[in-house]
This record gives C-alpha cells, sequence and structure tokens, in this order.
C-alpha cells in the first residue's frame, strides 16, 4: 500500500510540473491520450492530422475545405483547456464547442457548424473572439474587446481556456479574457479542431497544433470575468448576472413602456408605437419625420454611457438613436440630437445624400460617415445589433453588430468643424450638452427596437 501511494504522490507531482497551467481542468479519458488519435475522426475538409511529440499538428491542404477533426463524444456544460501554436500569420484556424454536422452540406462535401473559439493571427488580431462556424457568422469580434488583440502570440504555444456553462460561453488566452456570449443555440455537441481551408499556395504546408488537451464536465467553478467587457447577449430583453453585476439596465423591459415618453410630451404616446411582445414597435405612418405617434425618449438623462440596442427594419425604411438630447430646441421635426443613422442604404434616399455617406447606416448622422464591411451588414428583416460609448473624456465610438464602424471626440476643433457644414449648424452648441436624453425615432417607417440597455460609465 505503501509503494502505490507513493508512486500515486510521483505521477500527481509530474503532472503538476508538466502542466501546471491547467491543474484546475480534470482530464477526462478519450479525449486525447497524447499519443494517438482515438476517440476523435476527420469531417468536411481533407486536411492532415497526426500526432507528433505528445501534440496533433494539423496540416493545410490546397483547395481543400475547412478540414475538423472532432471528438466522438458530445459535450454540455464544461471548461476545456489546452496550448496551441499556429507558426504562420497567413494560417487561421479555431476549436469548435457545441458544434454538429451535416453530412449533405456544402454540395455533399459535409458541414461542421457552431460556436467557434477563433483562432487569427492575421492583422486584424482577433484570435478569443467567437465565431459561428457555417451558421451566423462573426458573433463576438474583438473591435468588442480591443484591449485582447495581442494576448495570441504566433510562432508560439498560447494557452486557451473556453468555459461553456448554461447558456455562456467565456473565453481566455494566456489568462487574458477576451469574449463573453450568451446564446441559447446549442446546449451540447462536439468539440473540434480545425484546419482553415486554403486557395493559395504559400499558404499550404502551414501548421497548427494543439496540445495538453483537458476538460472538465462537473464541479465547474467559473474564472471571474472583468465588469468592463462588454457580453453579446442574444436573450432578448434580458440581462445575464455578470451584466447586471457590471451595472447594465435594461431601457425596455419587452412588456412595458416604463421609462420613455414622448419627446414632446409628459407621457407615452397613445399611438404610433406599440410596445408588447417583446419589441418597441414603430408603426408605419406617412415616412415622415413625427408623423405617426413621435419620437419618444427615456426619462433619465445620460452623459458617459455605454448603450446598446437591437433593431430591425422594413425595406426602405428610415429611423435612429440619438443621444444628447436636451429638448431645448424648438423644431417642428424630430428633437435635435447626435444621432446614430438606422436606415435601408439600398432604398432610402437618405442614404445617397449627404456628404460621403454621412447619413448611411450607423452613420453620426450629416456629420461622419460609417465605415462598415458588408459581411457586418445583417439583410432587411433580420435583427441588427448597434452601440452607442460615450467615455467620461467625450471620446465616442459607434458600433455595428460588434464592428467598430467610426470614433470621434465630441466637443473637439475637428467635431465643431464638422457641424460648421452640417444641418446643425443652426443649433448653438450643438451635440456638446453635459447630458441628454436617449431617444427612438418615428420617421413614418415601420421599424422594431429590442434589448435595448445601457451602462453608466
Amino acid at each position: 500500500m505503501r509503494k502505490l501511494i507513493l508512486k500515486t504522490s510521483i505521477i500527481l507531482q509530474l503532472t503538476a510540473f508538466v502542466i501546471p497551467s491547467i491543474t484546475t481542468a480534470q482530464s477526462t479519458p478519450g479525449l486525447f491520450d497524447g499519443k494517438t488519435l482515438k476517440g476523435w475522426k476527420r469531417l468536411a475538409g481533407t486536411a492532415d492530422y497526426k500526432v507528433e511529440d505528445g501534440a496533433i499538428v494539423g496540416t493545410t491542404v490546397l483547395n481543400s475545405g475547412n478540414t475538423f477533426l472532432v471528438t466522438d463524444k458530445e459535450y454540455g456544460d464544461f471548461i476545456l483547456e489546452m496550448d496551441t501554436k499556429i507558426e504562420s500569420p497567413l494560417s487561421n484556424s479555431g476549436v469548435q464547442t457545441r458544434s454538429h454536422y451535416d453530412p449533405s452540406g456544402n454540395n455533399g462535401k459535409g458541414k461542421v457548424y457552431g460556436r467557434q473559439f477563433e483562432i487569427d493571427p492575421s492583422e486584424r488580431k482577433w484570435s478569443g473572439g467567437i465565431y459561428d462556424e457555417g451558421r451566423r457568422d462573426w458573433l463576438y469580434p474583438l473591435d468588442l474587446n480591443a484591449k485582447a488583440k495581442d494576448a495570441f502570440k504566433v510562432g508560439e504555444y498560447n494557452h486557451i481556456r473556453i468555459e461553456c456553462i448554461g447558456n455562456e460561453m467565456r473565453t481566455w488566452i494566456n489568462d487574458i479574457p477576451v469574449a463573453d456570449v450568451v446564446d441559447t443555440v446549442d446546449s451540447k455537441g462536439f468539440i473540434g479542431l480545425q484546419v482553415h481551408a486554403v486557395s493559395k499556395p504559400e499558404q499550404a504546408g502551414k501548421k497548427v497544433y494543439f496540445k495538453n488537451i483537458r476538460i472538465q464536465t462537473s464541479n465547474l467553478k467559473p474564472k471571474p470575468f472583468p465588469a468592463d467587457i462588454y457580453v453579446v447577449n442574444f436573450m432578448p430583453n434580458k440581462l445575464s448576472a455578470h451584466e447586471v453585476a457590471s451595472g447594465w439596465k435594461l431601457l425596455y423591459d419587452g412588456h412595458t413602456s416604463n421609462g420613455w415618453r414622448g419627446a414632446t410630451m409628459e407621457t407615452f404616446p397613445a399611438k404610433g408605437w406599440e410596445y408588447a411582445d417583446g419589441t418597441m414597435h414603430v408603426l408605419p405612418s406617412a415616412g415622415k419625420e413625427e408623423s405617426g405617434g413621435g419620437d419618444i425618449v427615456t426619462k433619465d438623462m445620460y452623459s458617459a454611457f455605454d448603450l446598446s440596442f437591437e433593431f430591425k427594419l422594413t425595406p426602405g425604411a428610415n429611423s435612429g438613436v440619438k443621444y444628447f438630447v436636451t429638448l431645448s430646441e424648438v423644431t417642428k421635426g424630430s428633437a435635435i440630437g447626435i444621432e446614430y443613422q438606422v436606415l435601408d442604404d439600398k432604398l432610402h434616399p437618405d442614404a445617397k445624400l449627404g456628404r460621403n455617406g454621412d447619413r448611411t447606416l450607423a452613420s453620426a448622422y450629416d456629420l461622419i460617415p460609417s465605415n462598415k464591411p458588408e459581411r457586418f451588414i445583417r439583410p432587411i428583416g433580420a435583427w441588427n445589433t448597434g452601440r452607442i460609448i460615450v467615455y467620461p473624456n467625450n471620446h465616442v465610438e459607434h458600433y455595428l453588430n460588434g464592428v467598430k464602424v467610426l470614433e470621434y471626440e465630441r466637443g473637439s476643433k475637428e467635431f465643431r468643424n464638422l457641424v460648421a457644414i452640417s444641418k446643425f449648424v443652426i443649433w448653438k452648441n450643438f451635440g456638446e450638452s453635459k447630458e441628454g436624453h436617449i431617444l427612438l425615432q418615428d420617421h413614418g417607417n415601420e421599424v422594431w427596437f429590442r434589448s435595448v440597455k445601457v451602462r453608466k460609465l
């Protein structure tokens, strides 16, 4: 018995010495034994996987589709840790979580789909972000947490941690917190190691390495996550426990008009808006400003804040989200404030007016155009996520579906120069008030809002 205890003690000491960074996770038999690919299978593409020196090594193959080495077993709640290395910034990889396989996808070549921990060594540095492979595209681009962009190091092993607990997925690289997504899609599925498709000869033959793979499936204890990291929450009109603890508050509860009133009245408009069934719904009217129920504003006022909202447009629709609305200006149209433009760029004529596209979707209306990649614009009839951050130092940022599309300094000489050549030049100190209401615009077109939430900074 004494010899057995001694041997066990030596084994534990050696394990702690070899992999000190992952001692909190327990090894699950069958995930990776360090010697063979037992318990794994290749799906979709033709990239090569083999075991070398205790690591799974994937090698890119020219003109292959995305290839995945996936577990035979499915996993629900877990904490997954491993060390991974990618040898070239020309390559791309990822770790699939709670994922699935459609053998008929990609014209019969097979398709893996599900949430992926992204390994992206390119210039944009989005490693640790969360991508929905084969389905919804990017869920958490790293523009949402730019401080983590330098966490991943090309050409050396990086320690990654993935927590999938309940509806929440969180990621870390080298102990740096990266991404947080709350999503009700997929309660379980396989884990997979991706070798990305390549189409250029210079990208072929590049390797990605995975070793020290450990998974814990019981007695899960979430690691603390900083309050200032934005949460992408796909549960409409709900806040996660982490969001509540971080100071986020819902401005729309999904059922009532609490906290809102008409911009020109003390109560909520009696017509033109519906606020039941999970959406703030602007009803169609004459297609002009204030032609229906009129704009609505928050009863509270805000100075420095982080505002997030989802919106859905009908074809040709126009609306907006305004901030620093003081209601002190006398106007026959919509109330005055800096506007995050909400617009169908392809069908509404306003997109072609203004200067250099400064009246298009997500722009600071008539001031600063948004720089948005086409792939991050959701189609008309789908939900898009807008975000406006006003920092205490008056730095302002607009986001669309997780990508930063513009930034400026409120009250700066550059800002005032833009105001001077805009339609807002007639308003003294436009956009420079200490605080203001947040406004949802009635422009006479049918538009929906939901998940409107704010955190004071």
